[in-house]
């Protein structure tokens, strides 16, 4: 637990000190136009503003986008790519996009490289789980329906999640028998 008692209080922002905020943290971590704006609020909501008129959270946050320090699209798409490297699928994706406040015009390329890259995703995911083609050994009903739930969990698709999780191991099925 942290004691505050003795710290300083922080003075209001400013104009200055807030774009000094905003460019630290889009400097620091991957970030998107929502994350910023809400990032940026949070601020200002802890320290206060001093600035003349409302504080420009809009306009400093098109700027960025702007100058290319946070692009929507190019997050989604390093989301995409990250999700499916671990296994997760479309569905996982589209909530971690929802989650990150990306419009769907700039999830467009994201989905439709995790549709391509579903069968590979839903492979990588069963053998890091063991599950099906990946199993040691066959398993029994209620073990099938745990790992039919998890691929489900995972953002899978039904169809192919059944398909992996009925293949017996050592077994890898046809992706063209979808």
């Amino acid at each position: 637990m942290r004691d505050d008692r003795h710290k300083k209080p922080r003075p209001p922002l400013d104009g200055e000190g807030l774009e000094r905020l905003a460019l630290f943290y889009a400097g620091r971590y991957a970030t998107t136009r929502s994350k910023l704006k809400s990032y940026l609020h949070r601020k200002l909501k802890e320290r206060g503003w001093q600035g003349d008129g409302p504080p420009p959270v809009e306009r400093l946050v098109e700027r960025f986008n702007e100058l290319g320090y946070i692009n929507d699209r190019a997050f989604a798409t390093a989301r995409a790519s990250s999700l499916q490297r671990r296994g997760y699928g479309e569905r996982r994706l589209d909530q971690a996009l929802y989650a990150a406040g990306i419009a769907p015009e700039d999830a467009a390329d994201a989905k439709e490289q995790a549709q391509s890259g579903a069968w590979d995703a839903a492979l990588r995911f069963a053998e890091r789980k063991r599950i099906g083609p990946f199993a040691a050994q066959e398993p029994d009903r209620a073990a099938r329906q745990k790992a039919l739930a998890a691929m489900l969990r995972a953002g899978h698709p039904m169809d192919l999640a059944r398909k992996l999780t009925n293949a017996r191991p050592g077994a890898v099925p046809n992706p063209d028998e979808l």
